[in-house]
């Protein structure tokens, strides 16, 4: 089983981003990410709906990184603190070496490289500093953005689920993705 200590929280670097841990300055961004309709209609989890929920939900996130029950980490230009997205593990399962690994990010920063540099910096610490063995992602059939940007990073279509999640009275799909550890 896998041994998680997220005490020292990791700032990790690609070649244009620096992820690092959010802190009460990210708080407007990280509103605006999750009450912006276009990024959250793929998500089934209700709309920020006041900067005070998103003080909470960052109480709540540090709770859980101090508890080694997951880790999150915002996304931002190198040179340039302002948060675009977001990108964590999610229900690690260290009984399991598996992860589910998320996203969100800022539509006006979509479409230019940037979730696929985040996820190849955070897939690679998973791997070998976390010693994950594979990670998963759980994504809505109609994201398609989502879905290609994962196959681009090297994860593969591992089930596709009918009508398993029940969320604003109706029922949803979800594709789930994953990546194993095949070594360096």
């Amino acid at each position: 089983m896998l041994t998680l200590d997220f005490t020292a929280f990791p700032e990790l670097h690609s070649d244009r981003l620096t992820l690092r841990r959010a802190d009460a300055t990210d708080i407007p961004q990280l509103y605006r990410l999750r009450s912006d309709e276009q990024i959250i209609k793929y998500i089934p989890r209700p709309m920020a709906t006041s900067p005070d929920e998103i003080a909470e939900f960052l109480r709540v996130t540090d709770e859980k990184i101090a508890a080694n029950e997951m880790i999150n980490w915002k996304i931002s230009i190198k040179g340039d603190p302002t948060m675009i997205g977001t990108i964590g593990f999610y229900h690690i399962k260290p009984e399991h070496y598996r992860a589910e690994i998320g996203y969100m990010l800022l539509p006006e920063f979509q479409g230019k490289g940037y979730i696929t540099e985040a996820i190849a910096a955070v897939v690679h610490y998973g791997f070998e500093a976390m010693g994950l063995h594979s990670i998963e992602a759980l994504v809505d059939p109609e994201n398609i953005a989502s879905s290609t940007v994962l196959e681009k990073c090297g994860f593969v279509k591992e089930a596709y689920f009918k009508e398993n999640e029940f969320y604003k009275g109706k029922f949803i799909d979800t594709v789930v993705y994953s990546k194993l550890n095949k070594g360096s």
